[in-house]
């Protein structure tokens, strides 16, 4: 998943909802309140409160390796006043801009544009950064002060009359000026982001465009934090006779949760309702083992309802209501920009353009994949007669019974591969798989102060040695980080003003090592590392003159293509060799265990197929909604919508509305889609790798480096791949890939994180 797109050719508020609000914070009983007294001066210290001068460290270069952010210098209270400072900043240099005397230039004023804003950009970069992976009830208070007052300046930037009627100015002759073809799309895409963000609109329609930003801003905030106090705010606590069925690991971990639980609080009584227990959360990494060893089937119902039903309980972190308004606010905010429908303007600059594309392909394989799935409840429910139950199976049943069906279909289970997984082994795996494309290195670095102890940071250089950039991994679930896996930056990429190259981040949600024994992952944790570092590498081997056109700014329909095609190196056998090693003995992964690894790749595929196709619909049935309809009732609006496509009650959709944060948090409205036009794209894709015989082939990487990696949004999407490709993507390495090209069989590979 990506984190967000490259600030300030797209609108702040973009950065706001992409970036951050994706990233929830923990919403707690009780807040720090105390208050910060702001003030500016010449050398942009502030005051704390305290009679005591501090210098912010974002009012200077950072004085730093390769300038990664100084973590052990920036505290909460800096985050203010550089956002207020760069602010300011932001709006002089566009008054700066649009006071020129001079004619309208691409230099004075594109390029100028394109330099502005540093300082608010690198002080949010950090923040929302944070907000996500490393939360406090601090950072939560300024996230939801700060999100309506950025929302607040973007407006102020994008419905600018003066700075529009220079882009237009240029825009309008751009076919008579020597514009290389980068400079073509930035002024192009800048041109089209005035006119989405309202510069042709009146003076009545500006100001209500404005207020629906600073009301979206605040409810998507709003919604996760929500979501991270709904997240943490449930606690399965079992005693050791109701542990039956789970792995020794399993157990473990649940045991190190209750006693990290133990520490944190203060009062015996707290203490002892944690003694001697096990703790299982919603968090993924503790549920899903539950899920599929546990034998306790009330417990296992009781955890899985209370993951499914985060946000729709009916209390103070309710999101029902949120979702509602989310909906009819993007609905008029489209109709006021002059659209249909907020899909309608969202699908404007994606790969696929209308909302009658998407619905085609989500039904083109949602009908095999539904079918699929109901082959699929017939082999677990026969499971379950087998066994000596009648019972029917419910959608808390999945895991543990879809577990013992590809056990005894396939004789392999998840006990059977974590011991070869570790973290250390995975993470070199993907550092090894892109020194053979490329000639890529990472060497760790010690030295580097981080925002949490678990981050640990690479220099990554190219097969010249050149500094190509840094990589930084926080891998292992906590509290304080919001669930999912993401890829983000601490800093960009750009040619401008010389060669600046990006700091970037991967995040993930693994189980952290119990005792002696190393992390331990699961495949799907393997297929996820992998998935993320894919979006790693598109932001470090990333080479544009202008940082907005860098990594990962293209359209979302397009920018999972580079992390998905990476997960296809991950399951080849050879491949697999390099890391999947015993922890213990060092043995290399048996070839029978590849083997049976490799044919149970289909299994439970119309499962994995199903609950993401279903989640992908019904974010486009959010999403077109028109603005004169009546407000929606949330939970009756998602009932029809699945309804309606003939969802099972055995599968859920992967996410329901009131924690869906892709599209109510995040930056994937009316583009969950994108996930699966993209696996068209990396099915097809590697299929030219497979073609070749040659996983390696290095004509093949350094075209798919070239114009993919390295291009960023500087060319249209579909151009970039037919350079690479040689053609038009096909859909039929996809169908085949997931078992979707015949029904009747069984699947199992993970469609998105």
């Amino acid at each position: 998943m990506l984190k967000y797109a490259n600030p300030f050719r797209t609108s702040l508020l973009a950065l706001t909802m992409a970036i951050s609000l994706a990233g929830c914070s923990q919403k707690q009983e009780s807040e720090s309140t105390a208050e910060q007294s702001v003030t500016k001066s010449d050398s942009h210290s502030i005051d704390d409160g305290q009679a005591s001068t501090q210098t912010n460290p974002f009012f200077s270069e950072y004085q730093t390796p390769f300038q990664i952010p100084p973590f052990d210098k920036i505290h909460n209270e800096h985050y203010m006043p550089a956002f207020e400072q760069g602010m300011t900043d932001h709006l002089a240099e566009i008054e700066a801009i649009t006071s020129n005397p001079d004619a309208p230039t691409f230099e004075n004023t594109l390029e100028a544009l394109e330099r502005s804003g540093k300082l608010l950009t690198k002080s949010l970069r950090v923040f929302f950064n944070l907000a996500s992976s490393d939360t406090n009830p601090e950072i939560q208070k300024i996230q939801r002060e700060i999100s309506p007052v950025l929302a607040a300046h973007q407006d102020k930037i994008n419905l600018n009359p003066d700075l529009f009627k220079r882009v237009e100015a240029i825009w309008k002759v751009r076919d008579t000026l020597e514009l290389n073809e980068e400079q073509l799309k930035l002024l192009d895409d800048q041109y089209k982001d005035f006119v989405r963000n309202g510069a042709l609109l009146d003076k009545t329609q500006k100001e209500k465009l404005t207020a629906i930003n600073a009301e979206l801003s605040t409810l998507a905030t709003s919604f996760g934090q929500n979501l991270l106090a709904e997240t943490n705010g449930f606690e399965l606590i079992l005693d050791k006779n109701q542990l039956n069925g789970l792995a020794e690991g399993t157990i473990s971990a649940a045991a190190n949760t209750a006693k990290q639980k133990m520490e944190k609080v203060e009062s015996e009584e707290e203490k002892a309702r944690y003694q001697d227990k096990y703790v299982f959360t919603p968090h993924r990494s503790s549920m899903y083992p539950f899920l599929t060893e546990s034998t306790e089937r009330d417990l296992r119902k009781q955890l899985y309802s209370a993951y499914i039903n985060r946000g729709s309980n009916n209390n103070e972190t309710d999101n029902n209501a949120i979702v509602a308004k989310i909906a009819k606010l993007r609905a008029q905010r489209a109709q006021i920009l002059g659209y249909d429908s907020h899909a309608d303007f969202q699908l404007e600059e994606r790969m696929l353009k209308t909302p009658a594309e998407v619905y085609a392909l989500l039904m083109k394989l949602w009908k095999p994949a539904l079918a699929r799935a109901k082959v699929e409840v017939a082999d677990m429910q026969a499971m379950v007669k087998t066994e000596g139950h009648d019972f029917k199976l419910e959608a808390w049943d999945w895991w543990h019974y879809s577990e013992k069906v590809r056990k005894a279909k396939y004789d392999i289970d998840e006990t059977s591969l974590k011991p070869y997984l570790t973290l250390d082994n995975v993470l070199q795996g993907a550092f090894q798989t892109s020194e053979k494309l490329w000639g890529l290195s990472f060497t760790e670095l010690f030295d580097i102060d981080v925002y949490h102890p678990d981050v640990r940071v690479w220099e990554v250089k190219d097969k010249d040695g050149s500094h190509l950039g840094i990589f930084m991994g926080d891998f292992f679930t906590r509290s304080t980080k919001r669930g999912g896996a993401w890829m983000s930056n601490f800093k960009g990429q750009s040619n401008l003003d010389g060669r600046e190259r990006p700091v970037v981040v991967n995040v993930l949600n693994i189980s952290p090592p119990v005792g002696d024994a190393p992390a331990l992952l699961t495949f799907e944790n393997v297929i996820t590392l992998f998935h993320e570092f894919g979006h790693g590498l598109h932001g470090l081997l990333t080479n544009t003159t202008y940082s907005s056109l860098s990594g990962i700014s293209g359209p979302r329909d397009f920018t999972e293509f580079p992390a998905q095609i990476y997960e296809h190196w991950a399951k080849e056998p050879e491949v697999l060799k390099t890391f999947a090693k015993h922890y213990q003995t060092g043995e290399v992964i048996p070839d029978e265990l590849i083997d049976k690894l490799l044919k149970a790749s289909k299994f439970n595929q119309g499962f994995a197929n199903t609950e993401y196709l279903a989640a992908s619909l019904l974010d486009m049935d959010w999403h077109t909604i028109k603005a004169d309809e009546d407000l929606k009732d949330t939970n009756r609006f998602e009932k029809a919508s699945l309804e309606r496509i003939g969802l099972i009650g055995e599968i859920a959709p992967r996410y329901r509305s009131t924690y869906f944060s892709h599209i109510f948090a995040g930056g994937y409205a009316a583009g969950y889609y994108g996930y699966i036009h993209s696996a068209v794209l990396d099915s097809d894709g590697f299929a030219a790798f497979k073609e070749t015989g040659d996983i390696f082939n290095q004509e093949l990487a350094q075209k798919y480096r070239t114009n993919v990696l390295e291009k960023g949004s500087t060319e249209e999407a579909m151009t970039l791949y037919k350079k690479f490709r040689g053609r038009e993507p096909k859909i039929d390495a996809l169908l085949k890939v997931r078992g979707l090209d015949n029904p009747s069989e069984t699947t199992n590979q993970q469609v998105s994180r």
